[in-house]
C-alpha cells in the first residue's frame, strides 16, 4: 500500500512538475533531466512510470480531462434540473479547460506541436467522452419535456463543437482573455444555447 502511494505520488509530482515546465519552458525544451530535477527524484524514477517525455506531456493533459469528465459525471448525476445541470457542465467544460493553462504562453496546439498527430487523436476521444456525458443530460431533459431534441448524442456533440471556440487551443489564454470575460462569453454562449434547446 505505501509503495503504491508513493508511485502515484511520484507520478502526479511528475505530472504537476510537466505542467510547470510546459508553462515555463514549453515542450521542445523540456527535458527528463529537467522534469527529474524539478521533482527531485532521479532521471531512472522518472522512467519508472513513463517511457518516454511524449507520453509525459500526453498523460498531462489526460490527466486535464479525467478531472474534467470527473466533475462533468457529477453534474450530470446531481438532482438539479436537467437546464441548470447543462448550465453549468456547459460553463465548466470552458472554464476548467481555461484554469488549467491560464499561466501558459503559448496555445496548446503550438505548446504541444510535436505531438499533434497523437494528440488529436485523443481529442476526438476526449470529446466522445464528454459528448456521451453531455447526451445523458439532453436525453434526461427530453425525457422530462424540457429539450425538444431528438438525438441526444448528435445534439451533445454539437454543444461540444459550439464551445470549443473558447478552449485554449489555437490561442493562447492571454489571446483568449481575462477570466472574467472568457467566463462571460460561456455564460452568454450558454444561455442561446439552452434557449434553442428549450421545448416551446
Amino acid at each position: 500500500m505505501k509503495g503504491s502511494t508513493r508511485q502515484k505520488t511520484n507520478r502526479d509530482a511528475i505530472l504537476d512538475a510537466t505542467d510547470r515546465l510546459l508553462s515555463r519552458a514549453g515542450y521542445k525544451k523540456m527535458t527528463i533531466d529537467d522534469l527529474a530535477r524539478e521533482v527531485g527524484i532521479g532521471k531512472g524514477s522518472v522512467y519508472l512510470h513513463f517511457e518516454s517525455k511524449e507520453e509525459i506531456a500526453l498523460s498531462h493533459i489526460d490527466r486535464i480531462i479525467e478531472r474534467l469528465k470527473t466533475e462533468l459525471a457529477a453534474t450530470a448525476g446531481s438532482k438539479a434540473s436537467p437546464e441548470k445541470k447543462l448550465r453549468k457542465m456547459l460553463i465548466d467544460r470552458v472554464m476548467m479547460r481555461f484554469d488549467s493553462v491560464q499561466h501558459y504562453t503559448q496555445s496548446l496546439n503550438e505548446l504541444l506541436a510535436q505531438l499533434r498527430p497523437r494528440l488529436l487523436e485523443r481529442r476526438r476521444r476526449y470529446f466522445e467522452e464528454e459528448a456521451r456525458i453531455f447526451a445523458s443530460v439532453l436525453a434526461e431533459g427530453k425525457a422530462a419535456g424540457a429539450f425538444a431534441v431528438k438525438d441526444p448524442m448528435e445534439t451533445g456533440r454539437t454543444l461540444l463543437d459550439a464551445t470549443n471556440a473558447l478552449l485554449p487551443y489555437s490561442l493562447s489564454a492571454n489571446e483568449l482573455g481575462e477570466r472574467r470575460e472568457i467566463e462571460k462569453k460561456a455564460n452568454d454562449l450558454t444561455d442561446l444555447l439552452l434557449n434553442g434547446l428549450r421545448k416551446k
